[in-house]
């Protein structure tokens, strides 16, 4: 079964976790950094000033969304970079020779990828020999089990991560309750949170309080793809992955993308400003989604009970049916959905938050994730409901 070309009928788009479309009102904020506003942040001429005005402004503003000091927000290239600069960062610092890393079984693939590279002491990050990675589980709801963050905390830690909310079933992680638990075990470690998939439903200023490092994306906002932050607060130790012209205090060397950085600033203010009332809007959609699905569909289970989960997050298993081949039917029928994570041939893999979370490796692959947004309406949900169960009974029977 194959992809076929783009349906011209309607479009329902249920991919939001992965992607949102960008805010006419970015858009409108940014256009000016791509014409006669031009300058390099880094210049000292009177285009140079006015770029860089607009960056500091664009800080400035981040900054007080996420209850953060201007100095400690810095700009990235996205939350792939933020989180290995996370990573890297606080174990170049640590004067440890062979410190040790703890995250949750679910952390995403820009967590742990990065901790496993130090951990086969890949790069010999900054004359670190290599790390030592220890993995918290999860319980079947997908929640980080306390008890087993405990067990992998001690006085060699350096960097904890766990991720405020997760990226594929959309659990939220009592991170206020994790810190303590670290601030108590390993009094010197850093606490590194992932807020990508949090940040447009849940308030970070407040959730994220407690963490040392904050990781976000402006694409996930509705804001510029290619844009990112990672806060940094005041004391923690960390050293750039990224060397030259000694930009962002020291702590991320490159050319300042101005309108990248005044985007997601805009984006992030208009999350913020909208996100209680559209926090309720979507999470009503979800509901009608989900309900709908499992009381027609028979052989269907929500992989984590709702309540914990983020309003947008929709992560569905259909018992007997490969996610691949009922993502193509979807597709052809305009529903954008997606699956778990991807290997590099294009083969789709079991999740690993999946099976972290004790689902067998045949029943994860039956797993599709519907995530709802600021784009989201009746009209979409309605498709969906009409597609995934043409899709399922075709694929059934």
């Amino acid at each position: 079964m194959s992809p076929t070309a783009a349906p011209a009928g309607p479009l329902a788009y249920f991919d939001h976790a992965a992607t949102v479309p960008l805010r006419p009102e970015v858009a409108l904020a940014m256009a000016p950094f791509a014409a006669d506003r031009f300058g390099n942040a880094s210049g000292s001429h009177r285009l140079a000033r006015d770029a860089r005005a607009a960056l500091e402004d664009a800080r400035e503003e981040i900054a007080s969304l996420l209850g953060a000091r201007p100095a400690e927000v810095v700009f990235t290239g996205g939350g792939t970079e933020s989180d290995n600069l996370a990573v890297f960062g606080v174990l170049a610092a640590c004067e440890r020779q062979r410190p040790a890393i703890v995250c949750s079984a679910i952390e995403h693939a820009a967590v742990l990828a990065p901790a496993r590279a130090a951990a086969g002491g890949a790069g010999r990050v900054r004359g670190l020999d290599r790390a030592e990675l220890r993995v918290a589980a999860v319980d079947r709801t997908g929640v980080i089990d306390l008890g087993a963050l405990e067990e992998c905390l001690g006085d060699d830690v350096a960097l904890v991560s766990v991720m405020l909310a997760n990226n594929e079933v959309g659990t939220v992680q009592p991170l206020a309750e994790a810190a303590a638990v670290v601030r108590r075990r390993a009094p010197g470690a850093a606490l590194h949170t992932d807020a990508v998939q949090a940040a447009p439903f849940l308030d970070v200023a407040r959730a994220a309080a407690a963490a040392d490092l904050v990781t976000l994306s402006a694409h996930k906002l509705g804001g510029p793809k290619g844009t990112g932050v990672l806060v940094v607060r005041e004391g923690t130790p960390l050293r750039p992955l990224v060397f030259g012209g000694g930009q962002e205090r020291e702590r991320r060397s490159g050319t300042h993308d101005v309108a990248g950085a005044v985007g997601m600033a805009a984006a992030l203010r208009e999350s913020v400003a909208h996100r209680q009332e559209e926090g309720a809007r979507v999470a009503a959609l979800r509901d009608r989604l989900a309900d709908g699905l499992l009381s027609s569909i028979p052989g269907t289970v929500e992989s984590a009970p709702r309540e914990l989960v983020l309003p947008g997050h929709a992560h569905l298993r259909f018992a007997g049916v490969e996610q691949e081949e009922l993502l193509v039917l979807l597709d052809e029928a305009g529903v954008c959905a997606s699956a778990g994570s991807a290997c590099a041939s294009g083969a789709i893999e079991p999740s690993h938050v999946l099976l972290a979370m004790g689902v067998g490796g045949r029943d994860a692959r039956s797993a599709v994730r519907f995530t709802l947004g600021a784009t989201s309406s009746e009209l979409d949900v309605q498709l969906a409901l009409t597609a995934t169960r043409a899709a399922v009974e075709r694929l059934r029977h």
